[in-house]
């Protein structure tokens, strides 16, 4: 394989000799997840899926941020415990992948699980000169890290210049400068009636560092240096996470360490947009994945993730969703057609180049997805298998029929696109059944009304000189 690297700037051979550890950013679980998110986790679970069906052995180990500034928030506004807020959501979240069919990811793992790791780090780079002591907190000094902006490609200047999600702090030494540990403030009399109520209280562990709560940035790499060591293979993530969080990433795992490169490629998704404006709920132009999912399948949604290389931006509109549901339709037609065929003992001379077909589209699509997963070109290729199979389905032998319908479901299968085929119920088989045999004597009054009945029914109704070829609208 071939990978694209941010941090390169090119792409970098990866080996199947070794089980490959991956990483990938989870959610900050404060609210609903939106199809923004699942374009990123539905890509992952592809790229995996297909990884795996090539005999590639993977760990995915993905985070759930169940504490964080944005979670303490939404919890006050709402007057409940930040726990019950954060477990609430992050149950939603693991239904929506479930609903999604990302089925992938070996290990979720649970920032509020990992406080032990969490401080150990902390410790460790304190202990190496990298972190220091404020009124409020622990502070990462970007300045002892020379190499701070190596990944978005900014100096230490630009990147305080251009600051987001970034901790305030009265007494840092660096405006760029974030917080690993952040320390309980005093609570009032309100704050502490809050807390006998159960509500609003900000989440706090008893520690070596204090008494307080874990910075953003930190859970990650404490939580893949536990299961990875300080080093690992690839780390992905939307391209929206590079600055400022990968960059600290980046700056903390190396500096505890000692040892780089903390990653070997890093994967970036591009981001989706609405009608070209980024998705974002700040924007309040999201469309949540339970609203989408409640009237689009979970496949079309997949189709569309595919149609994209995943480092290219992808502008969600009504066109995009109807041609990646008639992109699926007409593969699943395809399937059906060959089933058809392959169903029928009748002896033809076959077509030429057609046996071939299949293994020549295996290829082009294994050779697509080893350029950096480039699904779009994957799919080209199937979709043009499908385009020469469709000229000259009534010509081909069943065999052959059999094998390229076969290799379509095949080949989507390991990118996690299932292809369903029509299952037709017995009163409808025995209608066409009726309907060929009238034909058949040219009784033809009597076969169309027939199709009418079918059609009425809610099929599609196709002759050939096969039979009649049927399948649900």
């Amino acid at each position: 394989m071939h990978i694209f690297d941010t941090l390169s700037g090119r792409a970098e051979s990866v080996s199947k000799a070794k089980r490959i550890k991956m990483f990938v950013c989870g959610p900050t679980v404060y609210d609903e997840a939106h199809i923004g998110h699942a374009r990123t986790y539905v890509f992952f679970d592809a790229a995996i899926r297909y990884l795996r069906s090539r005999g590639w052995k993977l760990f995915y180990l993905q985070n759930i941020t169940d504490i964080d500034d944005k979670i303490i928030k939404r919890a006050a506004e709402l007057g409940i415990a930040p726990k019950s807020l954060a477990g609430k959501f992050a149950k939603s979240y693991l239904a929506d992948m479930k609903a999604l069919g990302v089925t992938s990811v070996d290990k979720y793992a649970y920032a509020t699980k990992f406080i032990p790791q969490i401080v150990c780090q902390v410790k460790a780079l304190a202990a190496r000169g990298y972190a220091y002591r404020a009124s409020d907190g622990y502070y990462f000094d970007i300045a002892k890290f020379k190499d701070y902006g190596k990944l978005s490609r900014r100096s230490a200047e630009q990147a305080e210049s251009s600051v987001s999600r970034i901790d305030e702090g009265i007494d840092k030494k660096n405006k760029g400068d974030f917080c690993l540990w952040k320390l309980r403030q005093t609570r009032t009399s309100a704050d502490l009636d809050a807390d006998q109520r159960g509500k609003a209280e900000e989440p706090f562990w008893r520690t070596e560092l204090g008494t307080g709560r874990p910075g953003w940035h930190i859970e990650d790499t404490a939580i893949t240096e536990k299961f990875f060591g300080p080093q690992y293979d690839i780390h992905g993530g939307g391209v929206d996470l590079k600055f400022p969080h990968h960059e600290a990433e980046i700056a903390q795992q190396e500096a505890a360490s000692g040892k780089e490169p903390f990653v070997k490629i890093w994967m970036h998704t591009g981001l989706l947009f609405v009608d070209g404006q980024k998705m974002s709920k700040s924007l309040n132009n999201f469309t949540t994945i339970k609203d989408f999912l409640a009237e689009h399948d979970a496949r079309v949604f997949r189709m569309m993730v595919l149609l994209h290389h995943y480092r290219s931006n992808m502008n969600y509109t009504d066109a995009l969703l109807e041609q990646s549901f008639a992109s699926l339709q007409g593969i699943e037609e395809f399937v059906d057609k060959m089933d058809f065929v392959a169903r029928k003992s009748v002896r033809t001379a076959g077509s030429e180049g057609v046996g071939k077909l299949p293994q020549e589209t295996e290829e082009k699509f294994n050779a697509a997805l080893e350029k950096d997963f480039n699904t779009p070109e994957a799919l080209a290729a199937i979709f043009h298998a499908v385009s020469l199979g469709n000229n000259v389905a009534w010509q081909m032998t069943p065999g052959d029929a059999k094998r390229l319908g076969n290799m379509a479901k095949k080949l989507l299968n390991a990118l996690g696109l299932e292809v369903r085929s029509t299952r037709l119920p017995f009163s409808v088989r025995r209608m066409i059944i009726a309907k060929d045999r009238f034909r058949i004597d040219k009784q033809f009054i009597q076969s169309d009304a027939l199709r009418k009945k079918l059609e009425s029914l809610g099929y599609k109704v196709e002759d050939t000189p096969l039979g009649s070829f049927v399948r649900k609208k």
